[in-house]
């Protein structure tokens, strides 16, 4: 695979793969847009120890071991990890095909160390694509609350708005899994966007379109073609008189190539984190100023509506 150019667009990619994960991260290097400076791990599809196991796999696939990996948390902040799915995403976390384990490590440092050194490395210059559950990104804000000043964004996959969730009528699976770091993350002065249920289960891909993967030579379209078919069996269970899959992590690079095809409206969010909306992505939708626990909070980019058709058809064209 060809060295992105030094223009490309810096960015670290924190992730739980995870076939919609899969998906993501081969989309971004694929493109040719993107200078991956690193994946970070975190539990969610599966705990972040096999997570680790799978971006490693995942970058010798590609041929690009020189990306770093640093291994996150393996928990939330202050509750205990519920699980995986292995329902979802199979036990591997690439739809039960059982890869080869991968002859490389992960680095020394943790996930939000990494993060902190390369953000005050590269002042305003990167970007972070939270795939799954934001406790790393949390964590790091602790470690060190400059690097709101220093990233030049957040674009993450998570939340459900003004449509309902995919856990419970509340929740989505990302943000419920630490609402705690969720809401730390939206509440923290920095800019971000928002890529939540509200778009991703509208962007379908058919199996007709799947099956491209599979006329592809590109290793990385191989795998994803073999991996495809334990998480649409899943999907097409979940959704009723749906075909194919939706695309929820690819959405954040779909968003990072092609904001256009994307809807943003500005809301302060505020995250539930107890009873039955714990993980509910509350926004302050009132004409008047907000009140408490919205006051103060800054505005977050929520994306409200997709060119879905779009959206998958420049997926595609990176096969």
């Amino acid at each position: 695979m060809k060295v992105p150019a030094m223009t490309s667009q810096k960015i670290i990619i924190d992730t739980d793969p995870g076939v919609d994960d899969t998906m993501a991260i081969f989309y971004a290097m694929e493109s040719g847009k993107f200078d991956v400076l690193g994946l970070t791990t975190i539990f969610g599809n599966v705990h972040t120890d096999l997570a680790t196991t799978n971006a490693l796999k995942l970058l010798e696939i590609l041929e690009r071991t020189d990306i770093p990996v640093a291994k996150g948390a393996d928990k939330p902040l202050v509750r205990p990890f519920k699980g995986p799915v292995p329902y979802v995403h199979g036990v591997d976390g690439q739809g039960n095909i059982n890869p080869e384990p991968p002859t490389t490590q992960a680095i020394a440092q943790s996930a939000a160390e990494f993060i902190v050194e390369q953000i005050m490395a590269n002042p305003g210059e990167i970007v972070l694509a939270p795939l799954g559950p934001l406790t790393n990104i949390a964590l790091a804000l602790l470690l060190e609350p400059r690097i709101t000043e220093n990233v030049k964004e957040v674009v993450l996959m998570g939340g459900a708005v003004f449509v309902p969730g995919n856990v419970n009528p509340a929740t989505e699976a990302n943000i419920n899994n630490d609402p705690e770091a969720a809401d730390n993350v939206l509440a923290a002065p920095w800019k971000v966007t928002m890529l939540g249920l509200d778009v991703t289960a509208k962007t379908w891909m058919s199996p007709e379109q799947l099956a491209l993967y599979g006329q592809s030579e590109k290793v990385s379209s191989q795998h994803i073609h073999k991996i495809v078919p334990f998480y649409q069996n899943f999907m097409e269970g979940s959704y009723p008189g749906q075909r194919g899959i939706c695309i929820h992590d690819s959405s954040v690079i779909s968003y990072l190539l092609y904001p256009e095809l994307y809807t943003v409206e500005q809301y302060p969010i505020v995250v539930g984190c107890e009873g039955v909306g714990k993980g509910k992505t509350w926004a302050w939708t009132a004409a008047r100023e907000p009140e408490a626990p919205w006051a103060g909070r800054p505005l977050v980019n929520v994306c409200v509506d997709v060119d879905a058709e779009q959206a998958v058809e420049r997926e595609l064209e990176t096969i």
